[in-house]
């Protein structure tokens, strides 16, 4: 039971990043709702990847806009049930017009309305909280996920530790300014690839012979060749040819 849950998680991560990168400029909550639901009908990658291609943008919009409905009925529900719990705890009995006073009275610190409000806005704001948290949680791994996905084609280990270290470090107020970094750092690693395939050709080659060099400064085949010159190892000099 554990294992199969622990697979549906994996699954719904694979899913929202899928889906975060088809459509960017979506509500993230709309999407990981989107993609619990799309889990429990994949069991591999490639059938994810499947389905998700097969999404249209109007499909999306559509789930997203029921999702935040749903959600907003929810809380909007939730705080009249703990107005209404309130107002029987302490009693609570709205004010009511004096006669001849005026309908539209300017409001009262002190009003009633004001008190179950902030009592009310007190109550949720541990539960915002942490479904904030919970949603800045996922937003971390599934921009970790996808920077890494990049990561994988990097040839050159040095830039990519240096990469994830530095990521630690970042932040990204939107969506689009992590996919603008994400693109930048796609061309970044192209580049180090180039730099790393230079190099390794370049170490591949060995030394010339004539870069070689003696203790003189001067190079071993350029030496030898000198040396093959004078006269006692010239084995042509003295002779007629």
């Amino acid at each position: 039971m554990i294992c199969e849950l622990k697979k549906i998680i994996g699954m719904k991560e694979t899913i929202l990043a899928l889906l975060i990168a088809k459509f960017s400029g979506v509500r993230k909550d709309g999407l990981t709702a989107l993609a619990r639901s799309l889990a429990l009908q994949c069991t591999t990658e490639d059938e994810a990847t499947a389905l998700v291609e097969k999404i249209t943008d109007a499909q999306v919009n559509e789930f997203v806009k029921d999702y935040r409905a749903d959600v907003d009925k929810e809380v909007s529900e939730s705080n009249k049930t703990f107005e209404t719990n309130l107002k029987k705890k302490f009693d609570f009995v709205a004010k009511k017009p004096e006669p001849g006073g005026d309908p539209n009275p300017k409001p009262d610190p002190n009003d009633i309305a004001a008190t179950i409000k902030a009592a009310v806005a007190e109550a949720v704001k541990p539960f915002q909280e942490k479904l904030m948290g919970y949603e800045q949680d996922n937003i971390a791994k599934s921009r970790l996920q996808s920077l890494n996905e990049k990561l994988a084609n990097c040839k050159d280990e040095n830039f990519k530790n240096q990469t994830l270290k530095d990521f630690a470090r970042m932040k990204f107020d939107t969506d689009d300014d992590f996919n603008e970094y994400l693109a930048e750092k796609e061309k970044d690693i192209a580049t180090a690839n180039q730099n790393k395939a230079d190099t390794d050709l370049g170490n591949s080659g060995g030394s010339p012979l004539f870069a070689q060099k003696e203790e003189s400064g001067i190079s071993k085949g350029v030496a030898d060749f000198i040396s093959s010159q004078k006269p006692e190892n010239n084995v042509f000099a003295g002779k007629d040819v």
